[in-house]
């Protein structure tokens, strides 16, 4: 016990000491918020350009009412220059683009025969949202050629707010489903990260400790075994330090920066987000536009229980990917030798991710989701996305047993190929020499 606890704080300590880890430990930080003010001064100077757009329209059943101004755009009606006129002006001069409505017999071909020309390629939001004037108008007059009021259609729209519940009383929204959705995909998503950057990191510690000989004096005073579980819990200790730090500094940053520099976070938030998308945003939040319910929903979900959990399945999936990794870069002297071993390791939890963003979400208590937050290489994703969404106790019990297990049985095996791999050079490692070394005996 006392040489694991020595190894762990060598581990430790080599990594926090290190220059680079101190240098990305406080820089890392201060690019995320950059790269996100560079993105919001961006969006800004984009704002800030008006686009200019004028339309000729020889239907006749379109006006300036129909193309009202936007925050950026422009509209300017030219029918009396004429259609190739205004497109000699404007490829000439500096305006957007020219749209040309022409004269049709039936609404629906003319729908399919306006036209826009335009120096270089328009933007999508500027296309949708020319498009949508022109359905809107378009629709409102086929509408009212079939004798429908339009102020009895727009006084008949009611929207519903569904109050549910479970069959135990407690109440829910649709803002908690959108908070968990959120929680759940940002507690998978940060596992996988931290999978994928320290996991490698213990791989990488091994190869060079390998091919520098250095191992060869360690193991002659320790246990593979020990060694090894020693490196994954000191990478482990180094990185969760590290993402503590990371979110004190992104946390003070993104409450001191805004009152710095002015940016109105609610303008940030809206800048490009048109009314009819703020308005469903709004209905997906609770209805009613109350924004406010999903900080409610947010409020509503098992925080204590979510973060205890996601401690568990947090060293869980680190620890059971960390030792075959391990195991990884026992068995190569390289790293451009991993690359046969790593593919069968990155799916499983490459498909947590995928399971988690395209099943979960949709259907949290669905028989794919259920199973796959059993399978011990995707549980630590899955489960954590499955929790705010309400997931019984024995499950979680039953889940991370299984986790457990099979853990210290990657643990068991990595720690034969450890202890044979860390002491062969020269000769390139398949799948068939690995069964070997598992089953020597000691």
């Amino acid at each position: 016990m006392d040489k694991l606890k020595l190894i762990i704080q060598r581990e430790f300590l080599a990594k926090v000491k290190n220059k680079s880890f101190i240098i990305m430990t406080f820089l890392s930080p201060l690019l995320m918020v950059g790269m996100g003010a560079l993105v919001y001064f961006l969006m800004k100077k984009n704002d800030e350009k008006i686009k200019k757009i004028v339309f000729v329209d020889d239907s006749g059943i379109f006006s300036k009412e129909t193309f009202k101004d936007s925050k950026t755009v422009v509209y300017e009606d030219y029918t009396k220059l004429g259609a190739e006129e205004t497109k000699k002006k404007v490829e000439e001069g500096n305006y957007y683009g020219a749209l040309i409505i022409p004269k049709k017999d039936s609404l629906e071909i003319l729908a399919k025969s306006i036209e826009f020309y335009s120096k270089d390629s328009p933007g999508l939001s500027v296309m949708g949202e020319i498009e949508g004037k022109i359905e809107r108008r378009l629709k409102n007059l086929k509408l009212t050629k079939f004798g429908i009021d339009l102020a009895k259609i727009k006084a008949s729209r009611i929207s519903s707010d569904i109050k549910m519940f479970n069959f135990s009383g407690e109440e829910s929204s649709k803002a908690k489903n959108v908070a968990s959705i959120i929680a759940g995909g940002a507690a998978g998503y940060l596992l996988f990260m931290f999978v994928l950057i320290y996991g490698t990191s213990v791989m990488r510690s091994v190869i060079e400790e390998k091919t520098s000989r250095i191992i060869e004096v360690i193991v002659s005073s320790v246990k593979p075994f020990q060694l090894m579980l020693g490196k994954i819990i000191g990478n482990a200790s180094a990185g969760l330090l590290q993402f503590f730090i990371w979110g004190i500094i992104i946390f003070i940053l993104s409450m001191v920066l805004p009152l710095v520099f002015g940016i109105d976070m609610t303008e940030m938030q809206s800048a490009r987000v048109s009314p009819e998308q703020m308005e469903a945003m709004k209905q997906a939040a609770g209805g009613g536009g109350k924004i406010e319910r999903l900080m409610q929903g947010v409020l509503a979900l098992p925080l204590l229980k979510m973060f205890i959990l996601f401690i568990f399945y947090f060293f869980g999936g680190y620890m059971l990917y960390s030792s075959l990794f391990a195991a990884i870069g026992a068995a190569v002297d390289n790293e451009t030798d991993t690359q046969q071993f790593m593919t069968p390791i990155m799916l499983p939890l490459i498909l947590g991710v995928y399971v988690g963003f395209f099943t979960v979400i949709n259907d949290p208590h669905g028989p794919i989701s259920v199973i796959f937050s059993y399978i011990p290489f995707t549980s630590p994703i899955v489960m954590l996305m499955r929790i705010p969404f309400g997931v019984a106790w024995w499950e979680i019990a039953l889940s991370l047993l299984i986790l457990i297990v099979t853990f210290m049985s990657a643990v068991w095996i990595a720690a034969k190929i450890y202890r044979v791999g860390i002491l062969m050079y020269g000769k390139k490692a398949n799948y068939k020499d690995l069964w070997k070394w598992i089953r020597y005996s000691s």
